[in-house]
């Protein structure tokens, strides 16, 4: 299976400050990853690193989406190339409604023109699927929107955008039960065998509609073990410590 993101002895941080130090991670075309680890471990640093975000600085290793180096490409260019990151705390936005930013952003990345009738059809058709009321889409991206509400907006701009790469960085945190259900079942909605997804999460619950290819633990900045889905289930048996000491040992 050909890899369609491939990350190389990653060293990275912020203010001079190394959070990443030598991560090296490669997802396949189809394929659902976990990256699990402790608080401060570096998972959110990851995702915003692939991302490109300006706060972070890469000093070491490679990135690479389908084959090509991303590395200097900026956080728009890379949206384009099909990257897709879910925040984990939703930015709200005064201005610009959910529809206005969902057209704007998939003009953006197609490059074409959207037209306006089919495309109010399909997103009047995933808020119902979403369970968000309609008149959602005219009120401004996320403002006054309770946490839910936050994370189903984030599951619309992903179905509604469709892109290659889906990177979710904890959307199912702070959720009750139905929302977590309904978001797990938006992820599932997307992921094919022509897209992948990148899931940090605490909470086990959205993955049960997806079939797992891989499990990755993070900690201090490295992957220190890697497995199957049953990596999760020991994990939310014996939590971390037994994976740190193992890797204390084997330095």
């Amino acid at each position: 299976m050909s890899q369609l993101l491939e990350i190389k002895d990653l060293v990275a941080g912020v203010e001079g400050k190394s959070i990443l130090k030598g991560l090296s991670l490669s997802v396949g075309k189809g394929e659902v990853h976990v990256i699990l680890g402790p608080n401060g471990s570096g998972k959110s640093t990851l995702m915003n690193v692939i991302m490109g975000h300006p706060k972070y600085e890469v000093t070491g290793g490679s990135i690479a989406f389908e084959g090509e180096s991303i590395e200097d490409l900026k956080t728009f260019e890379r949206a384009k190339k099909g990257l897709f990151l879910s925040f984990q705390t939703p930015e709200e936005i005064p201005g610009i409604t959910v529809e206005n930013m969902l057209r704007t952003a998939k003009q953006a990345v197609t490059g074409e023109k959207v037209k306006v009738v089919p495309f109010r059809r399909e997103l009047k058709s995933l808020m119902e699927e979403l369970k968000m009321k309609p008149e959602y889409a005219q009120r401004y991206l996320n403002v006054g929107f309770s946490g839910g509400e936050k994370k189903r907006t984030e599951i619309l701009q992903l179905l509604m955008l469709n892109p290659k790469l889906a990177m979710l960085d904890e959307t199912d945190s702070g959720l009750d039960v139905d929302a977590v259900q309904i978001v797990s079942e938006g992820v599932a909605k997307f992921h094919n065998a022509e897209n992948s997804c990148l899931i940090i999460t605490h909470n086990t619950r959205i993955l049960e509609k997806l079939k797992v290819d891989k499990v990755h633990v993070l900690m201090n900045g490295k992957i220190v073990e890697e497995g199957g889905p049953e990596l999760i289930d020991d994990i939310n048996r014996r939590g971390f410590t037994h994976i740190l000491d193992g890797a204390s040992e084997g330095k």
